[in-house]
């Protein structure tokens, strides 16, 4: 293998390190549970609930000692036999609503879910009433006998020209 190759080779490997990297969890070996069904439904929970630390991450993602106790609290739950919604809930009751990074839709988060629709219905009106007032037709200024000698005058100046070449 030549020394360019291997380089090749090296600088693919630690690209794939480095997105592998990215992508590990924080869930720590203690934290997880022996039944691979319960543990399945513990990661798909942890995933939809956010970080109160970082806040922009999921628990299953974090670090943080909080999300930690988030996690084992969660697990412990679906240990006693509840289910997805009924943790969700208790997690909910517990940390209030910010702790699903997708808010559930009701009369607090209405105006989260509705305002993107909101916009984009505004910014819609202002293009078509944009576009129609572009394509209103402006009144002439001029009567037929005047748009006919303006006619006679540009075609003069224009027509030495074509005749001379």
């Amino acid at each position: 293998m030549t020394a360019r190759a291997s380089r090749l080779l090296a600088g693919a490997a630690l690209i794939v390190a480095l997105l592998a990297a990215g992508a590990a969890n924080a869930v720590l070996p203690s934290e997880m549970l022996k039944d691979p069904a319960l543990e399945a439904r513990a990661r798909s929970l942890s995933e939809e609930l956010r970080c109160m630390v970082c806040q922009n991450q999921s628990i299953d993602d974090s670090e943080a000692p909080l999300a930690a106790d988030i996690r084992v609290l969660l697990r412990q739950r679906l240990e006693a036999g509840d289910s997805d919604r009924q943790v969700l809930d208790f997690l909910v009751a517990r940390y209030g609503e910010f702790i699903l990074l997708k808010p559930r839709f009701n009369g607090h988060t209405a105006l989260l879910w509705l305002a993107p629709l909101a916009v984009l219905v505004a910014g819609l009106g202002v293009a078509a009433a944009a576009y129609r007032r572009q394509r209103r037709v402006i009144p002439t200024l001029l009567d037929a006998s005047e748009e006919e000698a303006l006619r006679r005058v540009l075609a003069d100046e224009i027509s030495p020209h074509i005749t001379e070449s």
